[in-house]
């Protein structure tokens, strides 16, 4: 007996016609506009605050002052920079959820070259050992995962989210061994008297990073657009048998990618 075949109750499918600009940007705002009164009655029925003022807080805490907007604009080139880092894993369909632990890991590399070196390495070799050993264990980090999955076909979301709880307890260790003062549980502010290993300012403190991250995003651009990497990282997100059919060495890809994907959130530990 023939079972009646039932029509899933909510169907997803990407548009074959490209939507106008206006129209796109159109959606985008009528989305913002909607959450934005979505979380005023949210904040209203809870809380029972005027939800403008709430608004106005928000405005406030982020651009209030010249100091506010700059740090503003710094944790959002941070966002964005991870996001760069996780663009050509998600564009390979390779999922991962694992830029925390890389980020730490990243971290972790550079405290101990902090640490341990700045008192012994000049500026202009410590900062580029910096830069290199963040960017490697964060590579390292991620490169573990991909192995898996090119060769056994393990679960990348899982195994990403779950090497974050490692790092958090990596961390948690070398906290306890590098605290000042002991017991405290924290490492503070690392080589304040000397500035050992600090990012060199360009007239404002935040200026560097955003320069950083604006050049890596150009990079990236150029990387996944007109590459043959990023050709190679498109056909494998579409279909893996396709690339294997093309002669993409798929296993390769994933690996590469992966790595290259992790080592620039082990930057943003930096």
């Amino acid at each position: 007996m023939n079972k009646e075949r039932r029509e899933p109750w909510v169907r997803i499918a990407k548009r074959g016609v490209v939507l106008p600009r206006w129209k796109a940007w159109g959606i985008r705002g009528i989305a913002l506009a909607g959450a934005l009164v979505l979380c005023a009655i949210i904040i209203y029925s809870i809380v029972e605050l005027n939800p403008l003022k709430v608004y106005g807080a928000m405005f406030e805490g982020a651009f209030g002052t010249n100091r506010r907007m700059w740090v503003t604009i710094r944790d959002t080139m941070m966002l964005l920079c991870i996001g760069i880092g996780l663009a050509p894993a998600f564009k390979m369909r390779f999922w991962n959820i694992g830029a925390e632990g890389q980020i730490l890991m990243g971290g972790i590399a550079s405290a101990a070259c902090m640490i341990y070196l700045g008192g012994d390495l000049p500026a202009g070799l410590l900062l580029p050992l910096m830069f290199i050993l963040s960017a490697l264990a964060g590579g390292l980090w991620g490169f573990i995962p991909a192995w898996f999955k090119a060769k056994w076909n393990t679960n990348e979301t899982l195994f990403t989210l779950m090497m974050n709880y490692i790092a958090m307890q990596l961390a948690s260790f070398f906290i306890i061994i590098w605290e000042v003062p002991k017991g405290a549980g924290k490492i503070g502010i690392i080589n304040q008297s000397t500035r050992a290993g600090w990012l060199p300012e360009l007239g404002n403190a935040y200026l560097l990073p955003i320069l950083i991250v604006a050049i890596m995003t150009g990079l990236m651009y150029i990387y996944l657009q007109y590459s043959k990497h990023g050709y190679e990282i498109a056909v494998v997100g579409e279909s893996q048998r396709t690339a294997s059919y093309a002669g993409i060495k798929v296993e390769r890809v994933i690996i590469r990618t992966m790595v290259l994907s992790c080592a620039i959130c082990g930057l943003m530990g930096l």
